[in-house]
């Protein structure tokens, strides 16, 4: 496929060059979150030659490889060859930003760890993603998602008591390391204005999902409570959770007495503010079960999108419980513009979701779709002064 060009998809982060050595989703998604706000991120990918199948984004055209590698170069480098790691070197002499997530051993055998590559470059800041940590008992474990939800707490407060420990939908330990990883190379980035210096920074799957735990984390740390599976309910406020209008389910959340009186008008149920086991919030949740009945009956009366509407004009938090599908055609996601367009001459037109951050004056936006493999590798060399000889060579041996 013929080389794309383009535009910084920001001008945000346009000075900013990034080497991003990493696989799978974690360290793919901190390189997109930097490239989607201009970074120049080029991808070292095993080239053709060598095994550089990932069973988990599928293909180079699927979706989820589109979502996670758009407005990025890709390069192909053998780095278990002395030449290849000559070459990776050379990038970083050039590079603000290094991006890897093997485990840890692996990249001091192979001689490119930060201490090594701090001496070539002492500007450089070293990222890393991992399993379980740099160091420690587990540092060596192989890392995945799933295993990350289950010993970082997530799934034991996930679903309810009946059906077990469950994971949530989406990669989320993956997706908060990747996350917590670019907002740590952009606070490097901002104290390396004041320091001159580098350095590396580091997290983990683990790390990540046991910071999401959040409040539910803060009970038990600081009141000795574990937090038990709720379902769709909230374990401290009622009522809060999911429930069935006449003709699909909507959520709300009644928070505090003043939400609680105008909800029980809403509902024209003006009686139950009286009720000494709705009286408080803590009266509820003891007659939670009680309460819910109660409430779908009442919705039951009515459609999902009457009550949505009705509630809301009440002022008392409330929406529609959709699938992918409906959440895509709902008219304040469409207006928020998330969705965005992109097209090229080499590929058909996609939809991409975009950042969900809004910045007035350097907005990012989708400028290159995913790259083929190595689509970029003799740019990259000749942007390091090889010649079209010498990249001939590198590819006749291997190297590229």
């Amino acid at each position: 496929m013929k080389s794309t060009t383009s535009t910084p998809a920001s001008t945000a982060l346009a000075r900013v060059k990034v080497v991003d050595l990493s696989r799978v989703r974690a360290g793919p998604t901190a390189a997109r979150q930097l490239a989607d706000w201009g970074a120049d991120v080029t991808t070292i990918e095993i080239p053709c030659s060598l095994d550089n199948s990932d069973p988990h984004v599928g293909s180079r055209d699927s979706s989820d490889f589109q979502n996670l590698n758009r407005n990025k170069r890709s390069m192909t480098l053998n780095l278990k060859d002395e030449e290849g790691i000559a070459i990776l070197k050379r990038l970083v002499e050039q590079a603000d930003v290094l991006i890897e997530n093997w485990r840890p051993r692996v990249k001091h055998r192979l001689g490119i760890d930060y201490d090594s590559l701090s001496r070539i470059n002492p500007r450089l800041i070293y990222a890393s993603i991992s399993g379980f940590g740099q160091t420690g008992p587990y540092r060596d474990r192989p890392g995945f998602d799933q295993i990350a939800q289950a010993m970082g707490g997530l799934m034991s407060i996930t679903g309810v008591a009946e059906t077990g420990p469950m994971r949530v939908g989406v990669p989320i330990a993956d997706l908060c390391s990747g996350l917590f990883c670019a907002y740590g190379i952009v606070v490097a980035l901002f104290e390396r204005e004041l320091s001159g210096q580098g350095q590396w920074l580091h997290t983990s799957l683990l790390e990540a999902q046991a910071f999401m735990l959040d409040f539910q984390a803060a009970r038990w740390l600081m009141g000795n409570e574990v937090a038990s599976q709720d379902g769709n309910y909230h374990s401290t406020i009622a009522p809060c959770g999911t429930f069935a209008a006449a003709d699909g389910d909507l959520s709300l959340a009644v928070v505090g007495q003043i939400m609680w009186t105008r909800f029980c008008r809403a509902l024209d149920r003006e009686q139950w503010t009286d009720l000494p086991d709705y009286a408080s919030n803590d009266q509820r949740i003891l007659n939670r079960a009680q309460l819910h009945s109660e409430i779908e009956v009442a919705l039951g009366t009515k459609t999902r999108d009457h009550w949505v509407d009705h509630l809301n004009d009440a002022s008392v938090p409330c929406g529609p419980v959709y699938g992918i599908d409906e959440m895509f055609d709902d008219p304040q996601l469409a207006h928020l513009g998330l969705v965005q367009d992109f097209s090229d001459p080499d590929s058909r037109r996609r939809k991409y979701l975009g950042q969900p951050l809004t910045m007035t004056r350097t907005p990012s936006s989708i400028t290159r779709r995913a790259p083929a493999l190595g689509e970029h590798t003799d740019t990259v060399l000749e942007e390091l002064g090889f010649s079209s000889a010498e990249i001939a060579d590198l590819r006749a041996s291997g190297v590229v």
